[in-house]
Order: structure tokens, then sequence, then C-alpha cells
């Protein structure tokens, strides 16, 4: 199979698909590997290195996305993208469609075999191609919110492991998943006050099995929200339901009540986030706004920060499932790993995952693979 690994356009997005060891897994394989010039040096990766590893460079874009029967990426394609890709093409990488209805559009309407990494799901119900990612950005909602609290960043001037004698930073964690429980294990480690909100008991048992004393845990209500979030110095709001919009879970009002100079990070955002004053994509040169004297960071690609790591994560957790996608066709593939065949979003010009055709609605079309 001819695979295509072009350079990422979305703004500060400096991961790659593959490293140059995942390279030479496909080469080592058969398989031919285009990467486009570039790619890889945000990450810390020279053309040099893929080309040792069997890839031809290409400079133009165009040429990747003409030559490539699969294009490997990271993030969405964005809509200079959208003309390049073509009927039967796969498209491996994050996609997470439900808020974004212009890109779906653009995936029927280019009849693409598109893939997403976020819903591909293990029958445990783990999501191993988004947990790499979700951990990443839960350490990094910690590290971001404790830089935003200072005031030079219009803060409220909290320390969050505060000193002896002197109380520390309240974070308020909203979803005990994987970027819930990173979160609070960084906060832990600040010294922060920490409470996390879900709505499964088991998650919350886990939280305290690993941060035993440390933690206070709370069973998801709007009440209970409410009075953490009006407590809290930062909030970090990590709720997911798998391939379907983020839901609202903190209101306008509850945003109101928090204590100026306080700081939300919607990790959320990928999917819609689950604030309801955040009203704007942010990125890494520009990061957060302020709305009732509140710092919103709603940053979509929080990984981005830290691309060396990163991709290094991202590549090891989605090889092995290229890999099969490469060797055997993405028909085949799905058919032989359960696992992938969820990660089937649009397919031949219909929407498959029927978590984004009700995001939508749109006609959610059960897939016939052939």
């Amino acid at each position: 199979m001819i695979i295509g690994i072009p350079k990422e356009i979305k703004a500060q997005e400096n991961r790659v698909a593959a490293t140059p060891a995942g390279v030479l897994s496909f080469t080592a394989a058969g398989h031919k590997v285009y990467v486009e010039k570039n790619a890889g040096a945000g990450s810390g990766f020279s053309d040099g290195e893929y080309s040792l590893a069997g890839a031809e460079i290409l400079d133009d874009p165009k040429e990747i996305y003409a030559r490539a029967d699969f294009i490997y990426k990271v993030k969405e394609p964005l809509e200079p993208e959208y003309a390049l890709l073509r009927e039967g093409q796969i498209l491996f990488t994050y996609l997470h469609l439900a808020p974004d209805p212009v890109q779906t559009q653009a995936l029927i309407s280019s009849k693409v075999t598109a893939l997403a990494y976020e819903t591909v799901q293990l029958e445990n119900g783990a999501l191993p191609l988004l947990s790499p990612m979700s951990e990443i950005a839960g350490k990094l909602s910690i590290q971001i919110g404790a830089v935003f609290l200072q005031k030079y960043y219009d803060g409220s001037g909290i320390l969050l492991g505060g000193l002896p004698g002197v109380a520390p930073g309240h974070v308020v964690i909203i979803g005990a998943g994987i970027a819930g429980a990173a979160a609070a294990k960084i906060a832990c480690g600040f010294g922060g006050r920490v409470t996390v909100i879900d709505l499964s008991s088991d998650r919350l048992a886990y939280i305290q099995d690993i941060l035993p004393g440390r933690v206070t845990t709370l069973l998801s209500t709007p009440h209970a929200i409410a009075q953490s979030v009006c407590d809290a110095d930062l909030l970090v709001c990590a709720a997911l339901i798998p391939g379907a919009r983020a839901p609202k879970l903190v209101t306008e009002e509850m945003v109101k009540s928090m204590r100026k100079g306080s700081v939300i990070v919607d990790i959320s955002i990928d999917q819609g986030g689950v604030v309801e004053t955040i009203d704007r994509i942010t990125s890494h040169d520009n990061p957060y706004f302020i709305k009732h004297g509140i710092a919103h960071y709603s940053v979509p690609n929080m990984p981005g920060a830290v691309p060396r790591t990163s991709t290094f994560a991202l590549s090891n957790a989605t090889l092995p499932y290229a890999l099969q996608i490469a060797n055997k066709g993405a028909v085949q593939a799905m058919r032989e790993n359960p696992a992938l065949f969820k990660g089937l979003s649009v397919y031949k010009g219909n929407v498959v995952c029927e978590a984004v055709a009700q995001a939508q609605g749109l006609e959610y079309v059960v897939p016939e693979l052939d």
C-alpha cells in the first residue's frame, strides 16, 4: 500500500503521525511511504531520518494526497485539504466530527473511508488511541492552569500548592476518565486541594485508590457541580462521551459564581466543550480569553504543546492499527479487528458513526463492509 504522511496544517500543531521508526515498520513490510518535507521538524525528526527509514520526501502536499492510498495524520483535515481527498482513499486520524458539520460534509462528499482515532474502542470500553493524548492533556491542564492563575496573566495570584499556614488552591476536575485521573495526579503533586466529579462510582473509587486521602470525590449532579465550581480556583473539564458532542455541564451562572481571576481549562473542547461560556476555539499562541472575570482556556490540540512526547506516544498507539490497515486493507482489517471497526466514521459517502449522526441530525447508515 502507498502511505502518505502530510505535514499538519492546524495552527501550532507540531506533531506528526509517525516517527522514523514507525515509517521503517511500514517499509520493512513492503509498503511505500511518502512524507511531506519538514513534516516531522516540529517533533524533532529530520527529513534525513525519514529517508533512512525508507520514506520518499515530497515537497508538495498535493502530491502526497494524489499518490497515497492511505493518509495517516494527527489532526482532522482542514478546508485546504478537503479537495485533496478522493473516493476510496483511507483517512486515519483524529476527526472529532460531532461538533464539526463542515468537516463531516467534506468527508461525505469526498467518499473517503474515514477512521477516527478517538472512537477506536476495545471490548472493555477503553479508547486506546485517545488515551495517551488524554493523559497528556490532563497533565498539561494543571501546568497550564497554574500558570494562568498568576497575576501576570490576569489570574487571582494563587499558588496551587500554598505554603505552611497558607491554604492551597482548589482544583475541581469534572470527569474521572484518563484525562481527569491524570489531572488529579498532577494537581495532587502540586499540593493542591482536589475535588473530582464523575457519574461513575467505579471511576471515583479508582481515583480514591490511587490517591488515597488526597482527593475528595463527588458523584456528578447539577448541584454537586455548581457547589464545587463556585469554590474552584482552577476548573478542569474532562467529560467525554465517545464520538458524541460533549454535554454542557457548566452553565453561565456557575461561571459567574466563580471568584474573579479563577481559571477554566476545558479539555473536552475537541468535542464541543462542556462549559456554556466557551463560545470560541483558542490556539497555542492566543490560548485564553476572559469572560465574567474568568480565564477560559479552550485549545483543541493541547498535546501539540509537547510534540516530541506526544508524537512518540501517538505513534506507539496508532502504529499497530495502521499496519493492520496497510497490510490487509481497511475493510479486511476492520472485519478482523472490531475495535478498529468502531473507529469508522464516514464510509462511501455516509455517516456510519451513530453518535456523529445524532449530534448533527444526519441519517445514520449501518456500515456494510465490502
